[in-house]
């Protein structure tokens, strides 16, 4: 499914969140609180968004390695790497997020932006994270989440349900990937995933919401 919509994935992500997912990516990068010197990790990198945008920030990382299972996401993401000539700091590789291919200890951050949801065994992908992480090493994850505001909310649902699957069917022609994303983020709850980091023992486990609550920020850090 991911590597059908690749070539219009970029663009329906700016569209159909209004341009705001930039504002999202940012805040995540800046919750990491990096130096400059950092060697970053952005598992379910897709096409690098995110990747491009811990390199690019001020600081940013030193060096990023994004991790991925589509192909075809990750040869639109090199193409777009080398355009911005940022192919000798950022690397996209693919691999699985439950195993990846990233030595223990070697990883001072790691992102996930929109991910993490997909994955099928969460619990081994936090772990594998925390397994690549060195101590003190921070994680910042952005996810989509119901609004609980009962207003926002029904909103957010008829914009979830009917106009953006039909938006996304028409621009990406895939029938179903845009019908998918409104119910795996109806499956999935901030409460659980807070509790999930903290078994897999992660520490300084927060959420924050953004835009009404229609995103969540988590932020967590391996232990010393």
């Amino acid at each position: 499914m991911f590597d059908e919509i690749a070539s219009r994935y970029d663009l329906l992500n700016h569209l159909l969140s209004a341009g705001i997912d930039r504002h999202w990516r940012k805040r995540a990068i800046r919750s990491l609180a990096l130096t400059g010197r950092e060697r970053l990790l952005d598992v379910c990198t897709g096409t690098g968004d995110l990747a491009i945008e811990a390199r690019t920030a001020s600081p940013g990382a030193a060096r990023v390695v994004g991790v991925d299972f589509s192909a075809v996401m990750l040869a639109l993401g090199r193409e777009k790497l080398r355009r911005r000539s940022l192919d000798s700091t950022i690397a996209l590789v693919r691999g699985d997020a439950a195993s990846m291919p990233v030595a223990d200890s070697s990883i001072d951050a790691v992102t996930i932006a929109f991910g993490i949801r997909n994955v099928d065994d969460r619990a081994a992908a936090c772990r594998e994270i925390l397994r690549v992480l060195k101590p003190g090493g921070r994680l910042a994850v952005l996810e989509f989440s119901m609004p609980t505001s009962p207003l926002f909310r029904r909103l957010y649902l008829s914009y979830f349900r009917y106009i953006l699957p039909s938006i996304g069917r028409w621009i990406s022609g895939h029938a179903t990937a845009y019908t998918y994303l409104p119910a795996s983020v109806d499956g999935f709850e901030p409460r659980t995933f807070i509790e999930l980091l903290r078994q897999c023992g992660f520490v300084d486990v927060h959420a924050d919401p953004m835009t009404f609550g229609s995103v969540f920020l988590y932020t967590a850090q391996r232990g010393s």
